[in-house]
């Protein structure tokens, strides 16, 4: 017995609506059968009639209209007939509420109208003669069941509208948050892709240099081979660096800052290995950038010198950092072969371009990038990135190496 009860405890919390449904027969059935011990005539017929206000319950949820019409058919019956009748038509309060609740807009409608025609006058003295007082409980009666129906099914609407809007700001969540982590891995590829391509443009310089020399030149030799070593070593620490934030695991050592403006003059010094003789001006007052916009600067001067090195053939660069108020103007130039202007406009649209990363990276930021060829001969690239404002650091006028 004890488990009987289990399972049906079981199945009411899992939302069994049939189970339910027989239980609220079940309830229904107990103070309608009391008149037939109290009333002082009990007929068959109105047994039968008492019964067809509860029986049709089980199935209310599967068709409230139709179960609505047959349960207020026979309550009709059971109160013209009266033997025996009912205190309440319990089975009705019950058929209308779930008309209310559950049925469609349409037959609610033609509900609500039906309980009015069959409550108000004429109607109900032709069913039963009422005084004033039992005429309004019989009319506000149903009326209160019709109500609590509607807002039992308004509360139900409102509650599946916010599960709904629940779900969908999850997946807009979940959305999103693949969003970041596909632009995150797009950035990690950026950077990886201006390390070593700069890393490995400065080792082919300083490798086909080296054979030249090594025979006449031993200790120029003896520097490019300490160039190349220094351009990898330098790479794997930045690759670490960007790899660690994809590791869990990693220490928070290995998981450094990037290198930002502050960390230009080492970038120069490595590229001056090449023989490629590179200036460094800085006007204006240094400001805080943004941590975005720090580490773009600094790729930004990057894949700037190193297209220059692999690509210009040019003997002297420059970059040139002019701090306004709401902006950083980065300017890369070189006296090299450059590109005309048809190159150089296309030049944002290959695929695999450094030139794209550079505009993607301001933009990111943003700012904006533009590269071109010069008047004079030679190549520039310019980007200008916002800033947050002063922050009292030294001023420099100029520098140049």
């Amino acid at each position: 017995m004890r488990d009987r009860f289990r399972l049906l405890a079981a199945r009411l919390r899992n939302g069994d609506d049939y189970l339910l449904d027989v239980l609220v027969a079940a309830a229904v059935a107990v103070p309608v059968t009391v008149p037939f011990a109290t009333a002082p005539e009990v007929t068959p017929l109105g047994v039968v009639l008492n019964f067809g206000t509860i029986l049709p319950l089980i199935w209310r949820r599967r068709a409230p209209f139709a179960i609505a019409l047959i349960v207020a058919a026979f309550a009709t019956l059971v109160s013209a007939y009266h033997r025996p009748g009912q205190m309440l038509q319990y089975g009705a309060l019950v058929a209308i509420y779930t008309l209310a609740d559950l049925g469609r807009r349409r037959w609610q409608r033609w509900g609500f109208i039906s309980v009015l025609v069959v409550t108000t006058p004429p109607s109900s003295l032709l069913i039963k003669d009422n005084d004033a007082g039992e005429f309004m409980f019989t009319l506000l009666l149903p009326m209160c069941a019709f109500l609590l129906g509607t807002l039992a099914r308004t509360a139900r609407e409102r509650s599946n509208a916010l599960v709904e809007r629940s779900v969908r700001l999850e997946r807009e969540r979940e959305a999103d948050a693949a969003r970041a982590a596909a632009e995150e891995r797009a950035r990690i590829a950026r950077d990886m892709h201006d390390v070593l391509a700069h890393a490995v443009s400065i080792m082919v310089v300083q490798a086909e240099a080296g054979p030249v020399v090594v025979r006449t030149d031993p200790d120029q030799a003896e520097r490019a081979f300490d160039a190349i070593a220094d351009a990898g070593r330098d790479a794997m620490t930045q690759l670490r660096r960007m790899l660690g934030v994809l590791k869990e695991e990693q220490d928070f050592g290995v998981r450094a800052p990037q290198p930002t403006v502050s960390a230009l003059p080492d970038l120069l010094d490595q590229v001056r290995r090449t023989h490629l003789r590179v200036d460094l001006h800085v006007t204006g007052d240094p400001r805080a950038l943004p941590a975005d916009a720090d580490v773009a600067a600094y790729r930004i001067v990057q894949e700037a010198l190193t297209n220059t090195v692999k690509h210009a053939g040019a003997s002297a660069a420059a970059v040139r950092l002019h701090w306004k108020d709401d902006e950083l103007e980065i300017k890369v130039t070189d006296n090299g072969r450059g590109q005309d202007a048809e190159d150089a406009a296309a030049g944002w649209r290959r695929g695999g371009d450094g030139l794209i990363g550079i505009r993607e990276r301001a933009v990111a930021c943003g700012g904006r990038a533009e590269v071109g060829p010069m008047p004079d001969g030679g190549f520039h690239v310019t980007a200008r990135l916002p800033h947050a404002g002063a922050v009292g650091l030294d001023d420099t006028a100029a520098v140049t190496s």
